[in-house]
């Protein structure tokens, strides 16, 4: 009898193969994918090999060296016949849903027929040849869900041994039903053909998971490389590992910074104020994501944007602008201890810059040039809660923007400069 250790071991190994077979839902697809295009290939050949041996019994028929046999060959019609009708079937968009009853009428199409042929002429016939020659190639070109497999042998060799005995039918020439060497040639066939089949689906499913959490990887990757540099410059840095620099003959450039950020960040505990910094600047990437411009980086509590690189578009001016005003807004809704809004300066500028990646370590997509300079003198030197911006931006923008003088301002290292407040859309 059974212990009931050895009962406990195989409901364990049955449980944990139901869950193998129930999870990875993409691997399922895969292994469906696969069996399906194995299947096609496989009944191809079937049909082309079945076909073969038909051609060569009528072939030989005809030259006399074997005498007529009409009942074989409606047999293996039958055969061919099925072979195609699995092959139709394995094509059609309803047979992707039953691979299974394909895979086993494929297999019988060749091994059962030849058996219910045989019982209708009253005879067994054991066809070693044929089996083995089937299952060798279902194990070959269809390596997967080792239970069909399984099923094709004990489906054939059930009807073969359980018909038989019951019909008390034997091989022609009296021959037993099957010779002990054969029986056990055959357990050891089919044995091996399963368990190679076996093994191959646990390594292809390993090297699937393994080939899958690469890939997840190097999506992840991926994804922290692009929130470091543009996509653009991040292909072109894959490929290229020198020192990356362009030179655009136009750009806008803003840079914006919290009014009184020192103070207030005096009375926060270091994790609340990340956490605040982290909030405002989020929302501010959002905003630029949805203005399609391209953030550049942060400095403590200050934040840059661009527009018109790494991709030139024309209305970089107008698109930094609604950038400007919509940050404004934003902003509007964090509070400080106190209770009272936070206020941010923003200073922008127009104008030709070089921007590129330096270094080999910590990458980061920079700008450089005199209109970034300015960029950032015109948000130091503006006034809180205000956009200030060159003239440059004041003539892009008049028509379409509200404007306010603010006069001649002292810049460093530009002198005196004419500057305005940009106030809000016309």
């Amino acid at each position: 009898m059974i212990s009931k250790a050895k009962l406990a071991g195989l409901r364990t190994w049955l449980d944990q193969f139901s869950r193998e077979q129930s999870s990875d839902p993409a691997y399922r697809a895969w292994r469906k994918r696969f069996l399906q295009q194995r299947l096609q290939l496989g009944l191809q050949l079937a049909v082309a090999a079945y076909l073969t041996f038909i051609l060569l019994e009528l072939g030989l028929t005809a030259a006399q060296i074997k005498a007529w046999n009409p009942g074989w060959l409606l047999m293996a019609s039958v055969a061919e016949a099925g072979l195609v009708a699995c092959l139709v079937g394995v094509r059609s968009p309803k047979g992707k849903h039953r691979l299974g009853l394909i895979f086993l009428g494929s297999s019988w199409s060749i091994t059962l027929v030849e058996q219910v042929w045989a019982t209708l002429n009253g005879f067994a016939f054991p066809g070693l040849f044929s089996w083995t020659l089937v299952f060798l190639t279902q194990a070959a070109l269809v390596p997967v869900r080792w239970y069909l497999h399984l099923a094709s042998q004990v489906g054939l060799l059930t009807y073969h041994f359980g018909v038989n005995t019951i019909l008390s039918l034997y091989p022609k020439g009296d021959q037993p039903l099957w010779e002990p060497i054969q029986v056990l040639y055959l357990l050891w066939f089919c044995g091996i053909c399963n368990l190679s089949v076996f093994l191959y689906e646990r390594l292809q499913k390993a090297e699937f998971r393994t080939r899958r959490e690469l890939e997840a990887e190097q999506e992840k990757s991926e994804r922290l490389l692009l929130n470091i540099l543009p996509e653009a410059i991040a292909q072109q840095l894959k490929q290229d590992h020198r020192t990356i620099a362009e030179s655009f003959a136009e750009a806008t450039v803003l840079f914006a910074d919290i009014v009184g950020f020192t103070q207030i960040s005096a009375g926060i505990p270091p994790r609340e104020l990340v956490t605040l910094l982290n909030q405002i600047f989020s929302a501010f990437d959002q905003l630029a994501e949805q203005h399609d411009l391209e953030k550049i980086k942060t400095i403590g509590d200050a934040y840059m944007v661009v527009g018109g690189l790494p991709t030139e578009r024309v209305d970089h001016v107008e698109a930094i602008a609604n950038m400007a005003l919509a940050m404004q807004e934003a902003i509007a809704q964090f509070k400080t201890q106190q209770n009272q809004p936070f206020r941010i300066r923003i200073g922008i500028n127009t104008g030709p810059v070089v921007a590129g990646v330096i270094g080999r370590k910590k990458f980061i997509y920079d700008l450089w040039g005199d209109t970034v300079n300015v960029a950032s003198r015109m948000e130091s030197q503006g006034l809180p809660g205000c956009i200030q911006v060159t003239k440059f931006v004041y003539e892009r923008l008049q028509d379409k923007f509200l404007f306010e003088e603010r006069g001649i301002l002292e810049v460093k290292g530009k002198g005196k400069m004419q500057v305005y407040l940009l106030k809000d859309r016309l």
